[in-house]
């Protein structure tokens, strides 16, 4: 007997329409199925929670909040980058402003006390520092000199040429911090043009210089900043290498901390607590609008570490990094000067956002 042949596309529509129930039924239990699994995953979550115990809500990691509004900059000084702050004995904070007045001194309440105007339009103000006998170091990278002055801004002496660079025992090549042991020898971060740094003794007489351009260790790339603890050990911040190097006064290498922050400025306090502002560690990248700034410019964020002097972390502290002429009261952009009072509130400069803030310590 003959069978007709059943055309293809019929066989395909019979097996769709067999198949097709039996999909439906799958998708069904699998859906069933998961929420069973889901439901599941509540109970026991709600389970656990039930089990916890009541946590101590106890605030152990001390923090940092803004003050607004806090300096009170005297009236017709433009607004200007902030790249070092210090705190005197009286607890009056003293910043090394790039404009006019040049060196301003605030109260802790943040009320203008005094200050003085820079010499040169072509001075590039960097870094500040008191010596044993009270007098102010201000450190200019524009005219590669490093001077003293009188607390009331009479210039008592100059390291350096002004406006002339170079590598001998009389010059500097934009120079960028400075530093006091305590028999008052005074070593100097240089810098930008000079990767090394410079011994003076305690009367500003030339005693030897170390370090050159490098990675390698005991070499430099920006020395950004310098300190010295109570036992006049020196601490450099290689800004470019990602580390803090530790030498000896006669320029030995002592130690390293490598790739915990891009140190910018330091601040060192009385209990040999070395406090580092910068951003955390980051890889050389070219931004359009900063194409010759050196590693970390634009900072990817901003930070402030806390070490002790073998190196162990303390503390660590974050700030919204602010966005370009959009900076909010609490952002830093380019965080740059650093100083913190016997309370451990913080004096903090930046460049970019052209600010000096304080930052209340909250304990508990």
């Amino acid at each position: 007997m003959h069978h007709p042949r059943t055309p293809l596309r019929a066989v395909t529509r019979l097996a769709l329409t067999a198949i097709a129930p039996l999909t439906l039924l799958h998708c069904a239990f699998e859906a069933a199925a998961a929420k069973e699994k889901q439901d599941g995953k509540a109970s026991a979550a709600g389970a656990e929670a039930s089990t916890l115990p009541s946590y101590p809500r106890v605030n152990l990691a001390p923090a940092y909040k803004i003050v607004p509004n806090w300096a009170r900059v005297p009236a017709g000084a433009k607004k200007a980058a902030v790249p070092s702050i210090i705190v005197d004995n009286s607890g009056n904070i003293w910043a090394h402003v790039r404009s006019n007045p040049a060196v301003q001194v605030f109260s802790p309440d943040g009320r203008f006390i005094k200050g003085w105007e820079a010499e040169s339009p072509r001075a590039v103000p960097h870094g500040i520092g008191f010596d044993p006998g009270g007098n102010v170091w201000l450190v200019d990278a524009g005219l590669h000199t490093v001077s003293k002055f009188s607390p009331q801004g009479a210039r008592l002496q100059t390291l350096g040429v002004a406006g002339e660079a170079g590598a001998d025992e009389k010059h500097f090549n934009s120079p960028t911090g400075i530093a006091f042991t305590p028999d008052g020898n005074i070593f100097i971060s240089d810098g930008y043009g000079n990767s090394r740094v410079v011994h003076y003794d305690s009367d500003g007489r030339y005693v030897k210089a170390w370090g050159k351009l490098g990675v390698a260790p005991g070499e430099f790339s920006i020395p950004h900043a310098i300190a010295s603890d109570s036992k006049g050990r020196l601490y450099v911040a290689d800004r470019n290498n990602v580390r803090i190097q530790v030498y000896d006064q006669e320029g030995t290498l002592l130690d390293s901390w490598q790739n915990i922050v891009v140190p910018w400025t330091f601040h060192m306090n009385a209990k040999d607590e070395l406090w580092v502002c910068g951003s955390s560690p980051m890889q050389w990248s070219v931004d359009a609008k900063y194409p010759t700034a050196p590693l970390g410019c634009p900072p990817k964020d901003q930070v402030l570490v806390k070490f002790n002097t073998s190196g162990r972390v303390l503390e660590v502290h974050t700030f919204p990094k602010g966005e370009d002429d959009r900076e909010k009261p609490g952002d830093l952009n380019w965080f740059h000067g650093i100083a913190l009072d016997r309370d451990e509130n913080l004096y903090a400069g930046d460049i970019i956002g052209k600010r000096l803030q304080k930052f209340e310590r909250i304990k508990e």
